[in-house]
């Protein structure tokens, strides 16, 4: 399964490619409800296409921004402070009596203070780096989808509850970041040939068994290792990933956009490589009518998902 992507985080770049349209309005909701509920995750880079606003609602944006990350700073601070006087409290230990308890708030305190001063950086750090544009189940991305007549890009959950099922679908199905092919007309019928978008990806990554990458079986009495690999396509270049969405409503909560990727049997270097999914990228010519599934048979539709692009995928050790 497809549990992380490298995308492209910028709005605006949809609307240059794809000469989309953006609902701002969306735009500023995901935002402000991030003030609210720290289980609203968005990479960096989407931050970024707010970095110099040009309209009032851009501007709108950019202060709320500006005030969740003048928080967080805050936040990492105190914590920061907690865990300096952790650690010299557990040094000053140490020389005196040395304790396993002692050792272990050393080894504790000084790998949150790492953290902590990392993540303190990139609330301050300017230039992007690649892991900005990085998406876990949880993030919010621009999806590009099709709304009254044209192509809308919306920020979307990268983990799709369907319409009509309980808020606990997030935890009874915490796969539902992807949707297999060979399920679309069974748990995903409610969206496939009706809501449909993409997402622009550059790469992709997986968790794989090292034994499994390495093409064997388990030695006798060896545990099974956990690798994550990166793939990326060859040539280099941005694929179109078919998704599936949903607008979620329930009674006393907010509205939620979210999305899913649908993935396939892998091509043979990504199976060798240990995984058994694999993305799925049309092809460039089939966007509007994958966008706008209406009135198209699911044979129709299948195709396109078949008759996709096919690059060599490329693997290594994720940094």
């Amino acid at each position: 399964m497809c549990y992380s992507a490298q995308v492209q985080a910028d709005y605006k770049k949809y609307v240059t490619m794809f000469g989309a349209e953006m609902s701002i309005r969306e735009f500023y909701e995901v935002f402000y409800r991030r003030g609210l509920d720290a289980k609203i995750k968005i990479p960096k880079a989407v931050e970024a296409s707010f970095a110099n606003p040009q309209t009032d609602d851009e501007h709108a944006i950019k202060a709320l921004i500006d005030e969740h990350n003048d928080k967080q700073a805050a936040k990492f601070e105190e914590e920061l402070f907690r865990q300096k006087k952790r650690l010299a409290d557990a040094e000053r230990s140490l020389q005196s009596k040395p304790t396993k308890k002692a050792q272990e708030d050393q080894r504790i305190a000084s790998d949150k203070i790492r953290q902590l001063m990392t993540r303190h950086a990139d609330l301050k750090r300017t230039e992007l780096l690649d892991r900005d544009s990085r998406i876990y189940p949880g993030s919010y991305v621009p999806v590009m989808i099709w709304e009254d007549g044209k192509r809308v890009i919306k920020p979307m959950r990268y983990g799709c509850r369907p319409a009509g099922k309980p808020a606990f679908y997030d935890v009874k199905f915490p796969g539902t970041y992807n949707a297999r092919r060979d399920n679309l007309q069974g748990f995903w019928k409610g969206q496939f040939g009706h809501t449909h978008g993409l997402i622009v990806v550059n790469a992709f990554y997986e968790n794989v068994n090292r034994h499994k990458a390495e093409g064997r079986e388990l030695a006798p009495g060896e545990e099974v290792e956990n690798l994550v690999l990166e793939f990326k396509p060859r040539p280099t270049q941005d694929m179109l990933v078919a998704c599936l969405w949903s607008k979620w409503t329930g009674p006393g909560e907010p509205d939620l956009l979210s999305f899913a990727a649908i993935t396939d049997e892998p091509p043979a270097e990504v199976a060798a490589a240990g995984h058994d999914r694999c993305i799925v990228p049309i092809k460039p010519e089939n966007v509007d009518a994958w966008l706008n599934p209406a009135n198209t048979s699911a044979d129709r539709l299948l195709a396109m998902l078949e008759d996709r692009e096919r690059p060599y995928y490329e693997h290594r050790m994720a940094a």
